[in-house]
This record gives structure tokens, C-alpha cells and sequence, in this order.
């Protein structure tokens, strides 16, 4: 299987990642895409045919092996790491829209197309939210299809047309073990990583929103204090004089009136 397509795309949203970012890519790199096609794919390679059952009637080694691997644990670590890694592809997406709505409108709309504001950051977060929902939910898929993160060595097999309960021995059990382990950690590692980066994200514009408010408030004050008039103290005064003199006439013209 080539894993190109899944490069590219990780590649691709790396420039526009946090730190905390660009370390779950270099873990999916390293410790997933290139330990899942180096040694993984290896270690699955034929496994039906190692399964093996100590009767030899038609159908049964085949069905006891559905029963216990309804689904190819190697094919379900591959759709675990290609769901995991496309909803990265939204925010390359939404970069390549606000490129091609500056090269229609023949104007400069954002400071830099990547810059991690307004819409692209709704589309980040959301794709932490799925890569994170993806991981939990592969995990408690494959803890509920396996009954548990182990690999045994004999499984007890009772199933038609099987014509009694036979015993059944999975091939490599402790190799297979040992990447099953290094799979579920890598993947809780991920997790950890996407809650720490979604927390960091919201944190951090959290506090930028509230001191952009403040700032346009303290500006709002500063300006209405430059708008007040400064009044001299000595043209207050004589005001004052003049309604102190003019009171008395104002006095003896309502007692006339009266």
C-alpha cells in the first residue's frame, strides 16, 4: 500500500501548525506511518494462513478465525491512521480557498493566507475535535471487537461446523503483542496531545480576545477625555460674578411682578 497521499497531506499542514502541532506529526511519522509500513505489515503478513486449529475439518479453522478477528487488526490500525490524519486535509483546504479568493479579487484580503485567525482557526480546532473523537473511537472499537488489548497464544474455538471445542494457536502472539502495545500507547500519546493543543488554542485567543477588548476600551476613554474643553479657571470666575450680580436685579423684578 503506498502512503504517499497520507505524506502530502501532513506535510502540507505542518507549516501551519503550533509546536504541540508539529509534534503529533512527527509522532504519527515516526512512531505510526513509518513503524506500521517498516515492521507492522510484516509481522500481520499471512496471518489466516498462521492460524492454526488441531482438527483438520473443512471450514473450521475459517470460521474460528472470523470469530476472533472479525476485522484484520493491521487493516484496522491502517483506517485508524488514514481517519486520524485527513482532518488535517480541512485546514490545507481552507488555506487553498482564502489563496484562490485573493488571486479572484486581485487584493491582498489577509495578512498571510495561513495566519491562524478568524475561519482558519475554527477549522484547526475542529480537526483536533475529530482527530481526537477518531482516536478514542478506534480504541474502544478494537478494546470491544478483541475483548481487551492482548494477544493470546490458544484461543477455545466451539463454533459450526467445528464438531467440538478445539484449540486453536495464534502465530507470533508476543510479537504481535509487543506492536499492539506500541499502537495504543502512540495513539493515547496523540490524544494527549490534541486535548493539550486544543486547550493551549482556546487559552491563548481566550486571553487575546480579552485584551484586544480592554485596550479598545482604555483607547474609547483616552478619546473622550481629549474631547472634553479645558476651562480657565479665571473665565469660571468672572461667570460666576456676572450670575452673582444679576441675581438681585432678576430678585426685585419678580417682587414688581408678584
Amino acid at each position: 500500500m503506498s502512503w504517499g497521499f497520507l505524506r502530502d497531506i501532513l506535510s502540507g499542514v505542518n507549516k501551519y501548525s503550533t509546536g504541540i502541532g508539529r509534534i503529533w506529526l512527527a509522532i504519527v511519522f515516526v512512531f505510526r506511518l513509518l513503524v506500521y509500513v517498516v515492521a507492522a505489515e510484516h509481522v500481520w503478513k499471512d496471518e489466516q494462513k498462521e492460524f492454526e486449529c488441531n482438527i483438520r475439518q473443512p471450514g473450521c479453522e475459517n470460521i474460528c478465525f472470523d470469530h476472533f478477528f472479525p476485522i484484520s487488526q493491521i487493516r484496522l490500525w491502517a483506517l485508524q491512521l488514514i481517519m486520524v490524519s485527513t482532518p488535517s486535509l480541512l485546514v490545507v483546504l481552507h488555506v487553498a480557498y482564502r489563496e484562490s479568493r485573493e488571486k479572484r479579487h486581485k487584493m491582498k484580503l489577509y495578512k498571510t493566507p495561513g495566519s491562524m485567525d478568524g475561519g482558519l482557526l475554527c477549522t484547526y480546532l475542529i480537526s483536533l475535535i475529530f482527530k481526537t473523537g477518531f482516536e478514542i473511537g478506534f480504541l474502544v472499537l478494537f478494546y470491544k471487537l478483541y475483548g481487551g488489548f492482548n494477544v493470546p497464544r490458544l484461543v477455545k474455538c466451539d463454533m459450526r461446523p467445528c464438531p467440538n471445542t478445539v484449540d486453536c494457536y495464534i502465530s507470533k502472539p508476543t510479537e504481535k503483542k509487543v506492536f499492539l502495545y506500541f499502537v495504543v500507547v502512540t495513539s493515547c500519546l496523540c490524544i494527549v496531545l490534541n486535548v493539550s493543543e486544543l486547550s493551549y488554542l482556546i487559552f491563548k485567543y481566550t486571553i487575546k480576545c480579552y485584551l484586544e477588548r480592554y485596550n479598545k476600551k482604555v483607547q474609547t476613554m483616552k478619546s473622550e477625555c481629549q474631547k472634553l474643553k479645558y476651562v480657565d479657571p479665571a473665565e469660571t470666575a468672572s461667570t460666576a460674578l456676572f450670575h452673582s450680580n444679576a441675581s438681585p436685579v432678576l430678585d426685585r423684578k419678580k417682587f414688581i411682578l408678584y
